[in-house]
């Protein structure tokens, strides 16, 4: 790389993928520290990057056919020296190439060919064997070695503001312990039920002692309501959606979260908050949340008591409840060993 490199990543969504690109971009960041590094996202996800001290800058995808002409224009007159594409399709190969960068990567892995191979001075492939059985993670780090950046760390780490979480911690007004819950995800097949969120939280406070937060994205009013129905102790809710940046504040202040497989368990532990987390038939190999010290639950698999079968589509992670396996029980234990985790005295 050159003095200063102009560094363009490509992962226009998800949540929790933007949130885990965090080692990728330490990285870039310890190799070169006068580099302006960029991510091209969404709208909805320039937040989550504001948090991230390695990024300086999201580039916002487009919004509507008007505004592709001048996001060229863009494009085209930043020097990139450096443009890596983690996602495998045909319109972010486009823009690679229209970056006019020296040094244009396109990953990609399993069975899946590249796009548009013409589109990159350089591919790297991850085998199915290899992407399958490790976080995903170091697939992003896949992409370091062809542009001669050694792999120094594997962290991933978000920065709350000070502002943000002081004022949260006003709204919130505990003196003890908080569990988080964010009982919300992005597939409604994916939701544990709300009279087992309740049980859990009535449990949380009553027998450990622990006050208990209700959070939830759009669209998310009306389980957090569901849950408050349900349960027999005072859950104190916010109901309408947080911005990223307020939310990664919220996990700073909790001592647990407890959640599904979600973006929001990826930004809680990259803020340094234990996670419960209620996978289903999901990898929790491939999209474990960053760091140690978390609690990943999912019932035994090859699923063979189906709790939903006229519903359920086999081999289908997006379309099956195998989360309803998982017992209050089971979730009520594992919350409390991890606020028995934070009473222990360090070794």
């Amino acid at each position: 790389m050159q003095e200063s490199p102009q560094i363009l990543v490509i992962r226009r969504h998800y949540l929790g993928d933007i949130v885990l690109l965090g080692s990728f971009l330490r990285n870039l960041r310890l190799h070169r520290p006068s580099a302006l590094i960029r991510v091209l996202v969404e709208p909805a996800y320039a937040g989550v990057l504001a948090l991230n001290p390695d990024v300086d800058e999201p580039l916002l995808l487009p919004e509507g056919v008007a505004a592709w002409p001048r996001f060229i224009l863009e494009l085209r007159r930043t020097r990139w020296t450096h443009v890596f594409n983690l996602e495998n399709t045909e319109g972010t190969a486009l823009i690679t190439r229209l970056s006019g960068a020296p040094f244009r990567l396109g990953l990609h892995h399993g069975g899946f060919p590249l796009k548009f191979k013409s589109c990159y001075t350089h591919i790297e492939h991850d085998p199915n064997e290899l992407h399958e059985s490790r976080p995903i993670t170091e697939y992003f780090l896949r992409a370091l070695a062809p542009a001669g950046v050694p792999i120094a760390t594997r962290e991933v780490r978000l920065v709350p503001r000070d502002d943000d979480v002081a004022a949260l911690k006003r709204i919130v007004g505990a003196t003890g312990p908080i569990l988080l819950v964010h009982p919300g995800s992005r597939s409604h097949w994916r939701l544990w039920p709300a009279e087992r969120f309740a049980a859990v939280c009535d449990r949380a406070q009553e027998e450990l002692g622990v006050q208990v937060v209700l959070v939830g994205g759009p669209g998310e009013r009306a389980l957090i309501e569901s849950i408050r129905k349900f349960a027999h102790t005072h859950l104190l809710a916010f109901t309408d959606p947080f911005a990223l940046t307020r939310f990664a504040a919220l996990a700073r202040l909790s001592s647990v979260l407890l959640c599904h497989d979600s973006g929001p368990m990826h930004v809680a532990a990259a803020v340094g908050t234990p996670v419960v987390a209620l996978y289903g038939s999901q990898s929790s190999v491939l999209f474990p949340p960053a760091g140690s010290g978390h609690i990943l639950l999912q019932p035994s698999l090859p699923c063979t008591e189906c709790v939903a079968p006229a519903e359920c589509v086999p081999l289908d992670s997006y379309h099956n409840q195998c989360v309803r396996r998982l017992t209050v029980e089971a979730v009520f234990a594992a919350v409390s060993r991890q606020f028995s985790r934070l009473k222990a005295p360090a070794s």
